[in-house]
Order: structure tokens, then C-alpha cells, then sequence
């Protein structure tokens, strides 16, 4: 319990835990997408923190960070990345598709059953990655459908990516998304902005309600590890992570990422265990 907190009291704003905590503050989360995109939001709502979208038993669910929605019905999903993930059989990144995959189950959920299609909102899929996807230096990359055939025809379907590279070195951000960025990558404290959530996060830490809630999360997680490596110990170290994530995916809670990064295994085996309980079921 020792190792857990002094991991706590480690954390920064890259860890996923803080980062939901910090951006779940309304003035905090608010004041990041005004001056990322440089606009005016009267107020935000939380449609859910860490929300799981799954709209069928046997398709692959994702766990969202923090999914807001503002006063004129624009939907924005924050998402921090860590690590440029690689699918080791394919030698591809994952984020692309990744981001494609969410923007699909975004539209699924907000799209109620029988309504026109014309009825979904604007959407914003941000990811917050403290690497440079394109290695091109830009602080920002954002996406949007245009025609290939003619660059100035823009399919006007009302959504956008956004890949922030908080190791960039140009572009047009204001001061306090560069100071954000600092932030991020170094724990340095420029503004008004980040002391806002320099502050929050010394209070969360302090928070004994919090404290307990990674701790014990933490702890499930040890848990699953220890008691998946128990049951398939003894076929050797390649079963017991097999059997770990089959515990994993059975309790429902994890997604497919996680799973791959705590047991080893390659995000194409777990979706390939993930299809054979959904077929056992």
C-alpha cells in the first residue's frame, strides 16, 4: 500500500486519473476549450466522465474520458494520450483509427433510435498526446472532410479531430493553451491558468475520498494481475496473462487498451479473446 501511495502522490495531469479529476472542474474545462478554439461558451454540461460506449454485446467498447456539451448543443470529448500505441502485427499506430472509431460511437449514442440524421450535433474528438503523431511541429492538428478533387469544399457533416502535440513548436495557440502545454510536459507553472490547475490538482491529492478511490482501483487492478498469473501459472507466464485478461474482459469494466497494456498481450489477441467469450455467452 506503501508503493500505491507514493504513486499518488506522483501523479501529474498526464495521468489519466488526474486529468478526468482536473477537467471535470467546469472553469477549468471550459476555459481550455475557449481558448483552444478560440470562442465564447456561456456554460458546459457533463454528459458523463469516463462514459463506456458499447452499443451491442459483441462489438468493442471504448471508455471516454470527459464528454461536455455547451450552450448551443456542440459535444466535445477530451481524451489523454500518453503513448503512440503501435498494433505490434500490423505496424500501424492506432490513433487514426482510434479517433475514427470514437467519432462513430459518439454519433451512435447521440443519435436517439428512429431520429434524422440531421439532428447530430457539432463534435470536437480532442486528443491531448504529449508526442508529435506527424512529427511536423505544429502545436495543433485539426481535421476536418474536404473533396480531394477541390480543397475548398468542406463536407459539412459538423465534425472535427483535433490531435494537440503538446511538444510542438509552431502554429497560432494563445498563451494560456502554450502555458497548458508547458504544464503537461513539465509541471511548470506560467500562469494564471495553470496555477488554477496546478492548485486543483494539490487538492485532490489532499482529498482523502480521492486518495482511496485510486488506491482501491489500483489495488483491482493488482488483483486482476495476480490472480490471472495463479490460475495459469502453471502452463507458464503466456497463460497467465491470458488468463488475466479473461477476468478483465468478464468483469466488463476495462477497456480493450488497459487490458493489452497490463497483461502484455497485443491488442489483437485481446479482441480475439473478447470474441470468443462473446461466442461462449
Amino acid at each position: 500500500m506503501q508503493d500505491l501511495a507514493t504513486k499518488f502522490a506522483n501523479l501529474t495531469i498526464q495521468s489519466d486519473f488526474i486529468f478526468k479529476k482536473v477537467m471535470s472542474r467546469k472553469r477549468i474545462c471550459k476555459h481550455l476549450l475557449e481558448e483552444l478554439l478560440q470562442i465564447e461558451i456561456a456554460d458546459i454540461n457533463y454528459l458523463e466522465a469516463e462514459k463506456t460506449l458499447e452499443p451491442e454485446y459483441t462489438s468493442r467498447g471504448i471508455r471516454l474520458d470527459i464528454i461536455v456539451a455547451d450552450d448551443k448543443n456542440t459535444h466535445y470529448n477530451l481524451e489523454m494520450q500518453v503513448k503512440n500505441n503501435k498494433n505490434p502485427e500490423t505496424d500501424t499506430y492506432v490513433l487514426p483509427k482510434r479517433s475514427r472509431y470514437y467519432q462513430a460511437l459518439l454519433d451512435i449514442d447521440l443519435l436517439q433510435k428512429g431520429q434524422p440524421y440531421d439532428l447530430l450535433p457539432p463534435t470536437f474528438i480532442i486528443f491531448i498526446c504529449v508526442f508529435d503523431f506527424f512529427e511536423k511541429g505544429n502545436y495543433v492538428y485539426t481535421f476536418k472532410k474536404r473533396c480531394l478533387e477541390n480543397l475548398e469544399l468542406e463536407l459539412p457533416d459538423e465534425a472535427t479531430t483535433m490531435l494537440l502535440n503538446t511538444k510542438g513548436t509552431h502554429g497560432d495557440i494563445s498563451k494560456d493553451i502554450k502555458s497548458f502545454y508547458d504544464y503537461v510536459n513539465n509541471h511548470i507553472v506560467t500562469t494564471d491558468f495553470t496555477k488554477q490547475i496546478d492548485d486543483e490538482i494539490s487538492y485532490l491529492k489532499l482529498d482523502t475520498k480521492v486518495r482511496r478511490e485510486f488506491m482501491l482501483m489500483e489495488a483491482r487492478l493488482l488483483d486482476e494481475r495476480r490472480e490471472g498469473k495463479a490460475e495459469g501459472i502453471a502452463e507458464g507466464e503466456a497463460n497467465a496473462n491470458i488468463a488475466t485478461a479473461k477476468r478483465m474482459l468478464a468483469k466488463g469494466c476495462y477497456s480493450l487498451e488497459v487490458i493489452a497494456e497490463l497483461t502484455n498481450l497485443s491488442l489483437a489477441d485481446v479482441e480475439k479473446l473478447k470474441k470468443e467469450q462473446a461466442e461462449q455467452a
